[in-house]
């Protein structure tokens, strides 16, 4: 019984604000608290982790997450945050479903293809909302997507959103060609051993479907979209596989177009590059999420959710990123850089970028993916 009110205490305490949760734990373990309660929350106070593995894209983004959110989350709350990275979401989802489990707990993952692909694989959680109450200033399409997919609940929070566009060095092609050319500047005979292009399937079919005139969502002439990806093949100097590739082949001048992430743009031209972008018409957008899997620790992941989806943080992590926010314009002041970014949307309706369908794209990727894997490959 004196241990039930001495626990009682430390949580009402805990509650209150008046210990933060690093001092709670250390002080349930010392009153010897620790074992033999049998409350709902001295259960999960029990089962906290001291770590949380945090997947992602590396780069100019990871360091992002790093210094505005990761760090200073962990110093709040003594949670470590364990940052790995991957290059493509199709290599992340190989090594989940290789894993034994419960080793792999929140991802950076891109487009709402990916949420049902996961959750077509059994992959998904059910996060409590009610422990991510900053999740009220999202802007409600971006979750209202998510949740068609799982009978209303989240197994994620939206984050970031931008465009997968087309970067061009402004010394070797100009302003007024690339309006000309739009997406077909990649097929661009006089170019040459100096296009780049990144290697996932779905950013190649949904470019060679705009060069053929196609809807990227809905495209009927496959053929001639891979004879398309031939010709491009036969042309660019290689395939890059990474945002920090990306941005080292466009600052280095190895390649002078290719299509890019719009934040990594950004960064290049921050850094004095004269890299111009452009969103051709139905160019790539997309949003990403920050995705909890199946058999994580789910309170912690949800405190690390809702720490960063904080203002001050997403705010923070976005100007970093050079990504917008997930957060809404109509809610939130997000300051003086962040409306200046590509693909920032001050009305939060996202009405202007164009979205890839999932059922589209994951009905069509198990023979799309293979097909692309054997032209990159020189079939």
């Amino acid at each position: 019984m004196d241990n039930t009110k001495r626990y009682e205490r430390l949580l009402e305490r805990y509650r209150n604000g008046d210990l933060d949760r690093r001092k709670f734990l250390g002080l349930m373990g010392a009153a010897g608290l620790a074992y033999g309660l049998h409350t709902p929350f001295a259960k999960s106070a029990l089962a906290a982790v001291s770590e949380v593995r945090f997947d992602g894209w590396g780069g100019v983004v990871s360091e992002a997450f790093r210094k505005h959110a990761f760090d200073p989350f962990a110093q709040k709350t003594g949670i470590k945050v364990v940052d790995g990275t991957f290059g493509s979401g199709d290599e992340y989802l190989s090594r989940v479903k290789a894993s034994q489990g419960g080793e792999y707990n929140i991802a950076h993952l891109s487009g709402v293809f990916d949420y049902a692909r996961y959750h077509g694989l059994g992959l998904t959680s059910e996060l409590n909302e009610d422990n991510i109450p900053n999740l009220k200033y999202v802007i409600p399409k971006l979750s209202d997507v998510f949740r068609k997919i799982t009978n209303g609940k989240l197994s994620c929070v939206p984050y970031d959103y931008g465009t997968t566009g087309l970067a061009y060095n402004r010394k070797h092609i100009s302003d007024d060609e690339m309006k000309e050319k739009g997406a077909k500047i990649l097929l661009e005979e006089r170019l040459k051993g100096k296009i780049g292009g990144w290697s996932d399937w779905r950013t190649r079919i949904w470019y060679a479907s705009l060069q053929t005139g196609q809807d990227p969502n809905g495209a009927t002439d496959m053929e001639a979209i891979w004879d398309t990806l031939r010709t491009h093949r036969d042309l660019l100097l290689k395939y890059w596989g990474s945002g920090a590739e990306l941005m080292s082949l466009l600052a280095e001048e190895e390649i002078y177009v290719t299509e890019a992430w719009s934040g990594r743009v950004y960064a290049l031209q921050e850094q004095g590059h004269d890299i111009g972008y452009m969103d051709p018409p139905n160019g790539f957008g997309w949003q990403e999420c920050l995705f909890v899997i199946k058999g994580s620790p789910m309170e912690a992941c949800e405190e690390l959710l809702n720490f960063m989806l904080a203002p001050e943080t997403s705010i923070a992590v976005a100007e970093g990123q050079n990504y917008p926010p997930a957060l809404d314009p109509t809610k939130v002041d997000l300051g003086k850089k962040i409306p200046t970014l590509p693909a920032f949307d001050p009305k939060g309706t996202l009405e202007g970028l164009t979205f890839a369908d999932p059922e589209y794209w994951n009905t069509n990727e198990q023979e799309w993916s293979k097909k692309f894997g054997r032209i990159q490959k020189g079939y």
